[in-house]
C-alpha cells in the first residue's frame, strides 16, 4: 500500500500525518507533495524523514494506491487527472467535487458503502460543519426521518488553515502589548469578537458555507431534509461548535435521543445540565469523537429536539474522515 498526501505542509496535511501514525495506518510507503513553498520541507512519520516533493503533472502518482489532497479546489481540480490516471483514488479534502453527481460524498457513519462507487476515482471528504452534524444526525434519522434542521455554526480559526490559527493568536498577543491588530485571513480582527460571515454570500443571501451544509447533508443522508444555516466565526482555535433544531416525522423523547446517541459510532455523549457537563472546544481539540450535549425538547415546535454539538475541525471534520473513508475501502474493494 502506497499513500500519498498533497498538501502535506497545511494543517490538515500535518493532521493526516498525525492521524495515519496515530491509526497505524497499512501503509508501506507514504509519499509527500506541496507547492513551491513547501516543496523540500521535511516532516517525520513513524521514525522517517521524509521531504515533500513538488506537485507536478508528471507520473509521481503511478504506483500511488491512496491519495489524501488538501491543498484547495483549484489545485483539486488542476490535478485530479494526473493523481488518478493510473488509478490512484483520490479522497478530496476541498469543496471541488462535492456536488458532483458521479463523486460519491462519505462521512464513513452515515454513508460508508457509497464510497465503493467512485467512477471518477474520486471521493469527496464533507465540509467540516456538515460532517459534525450528520454524524450526530444519522443516529435520530434511524428513529425517524429528519424533515427540517435549523443550526448556528460557531466555527473556530482552524477552519481558515494554519495561517489563520497564527493570526488569531498574534492579535491577541498584539492587543495585550497594545500594537494594532493585524487583519488578513478575515474580514474583522477575530480576537474578542464573532463574524456572521463564512465564505462569500450568495445570491440568496446565505453564504458558500451555509450552503454548503443544505445541500451536503441531504447527500450523505440520501434525504429530502431541508437545511437553514447560520455560520459564524469565533476565536476558539481549533474545535468548531453547532446549536441545532431538528424536526422528525414523528415526536421524538429527550431519553430516546440521548439512548440512540450513547450507542452512536463516532459520538460521545455529554449531556448533564445538573453538574454543568456539556461538549466545548475547549476539550474537544485532539478528540476523534463529535460530543454531544444540551439535548432538549423544542418549545417551538412539538415534533422538534434541539442538541449543542462540539467537535475537532481539522480531525473529524478533515483528516479523520478522509482516513475513515480509506480504512473502509480497503477491505471492501477487494
Amino acid at each position: 500500500m502506497k499513500v500519498a498526501i498533497v498538501g502535506a505542509s497545511g494543517a490538515v496535511g500535518q493532521e493526516f500525518l498525525r492521524v495515519l501514525e496515530e491509526r497505524n495506518f497499512p501503509l508501506d510507503e507514504l509519499v509527500l507533495f506541496g507547492s513551491e513553498r513547501s516543496a523540500g520541507r521535511k516532516y517525520c512519520f513513524r521514525g522517517k524523514e521524509l521531504e515533500v516533493r513538488l506537485l507536478q503533472h508528471n507520473d509521481d502518482f503511478r504506483d500511488i494506491d491512496i491519495a489524501f489532497t488538501s491543498a484547495g479546489a483549484g489545485t483539486s481540480r488542476e490535478f485530479a487527472s494526473t493523481i488518478t490516471k493510473y488509478g490512484a483514488v483520490m479522497i478530496d479534502n476541498s469543496s471541488a467535487f462535492r456536488m458532483d453527481s458521479d463523486v460519491p460524498l462519505v462521512v464513513p457513519e452515515c454513508n460508508a458503502s457509497d464510497a465503493l462507487d467512485h467512477p471518477r476515482g474520486i471521493i469527496a471528504n464533507p465540509n467540516c460543519t456538515t460532517i459534525m452534524m450528520v454524524v450526530v444526525l444519522q443516529p435520530i434519522e434511524k428513529l425517524s426521518h429528519i424533515t427540517r434542521i435549523h443550526v448556528a455554526s460557531y466555527q473556530s480559526a482552524s477552519g481558515a488553515g494554519a495561517q489563520a490559527m497564527a493570526e488569531l493568536q498574534e492579535q491577541y498577543r498584539q492587543i495585550v502589548e497594545g500594537k494594532p491588530v493585524t487583519i488578513e485571513k478575515f474580514a474583522y480582527q477575530l480576537a474578542y469578537n464573532v463574524i456572521p460571515q463564512i465564505d462569500l454570500f450568495t445570491d440568496n443571501a446565505y453564504t458558500k458555507e451555509e450552503m454548503k451544509m443544505f445541500n451536503e447533508t441531504r447527500k450523505i443522508l440520501h434525504s429530502d431534509v431541508r437545511c437553514s444555516a447560520t455560520c459564524v466565526r469565533i476565536s476558539a482555535l481549533r474545535s468548531h461548535s453547532e446549536a441545532v433544531w431538528l424536526e422528525t416525522e414523528k415526536p421524538l423523547t429527550v431519553k430516546e435521543v440521548q439512548d440512540a446517541l450513547s450507542s452512536a459510532p463516532g459520538v460521545t455523549l455529554q449531556d448533564d445540565p445538573a453538574t454543568k457537563t456539556y461538549p466545548m472546544p475547549l476539550f474537544t481539540g485532539g478528540k476523534d469523537n463529535i460530543y454531544v450535549g444540551r439535548i432538549r425538547k423544542d418549545l417551538a415546535s412539538d415534533n422538534g429536539i434541539t442538541l449543542w454539538l462540539s467537535g475537532d475541525q481539522i480531525r473529524k471534520g478533515a483528516a479523520l474522515n478522509a482516513v475513515q473513508i480509506a480504512e473502509y475501502l480497503i477491505p471492501h474493494s477487494k
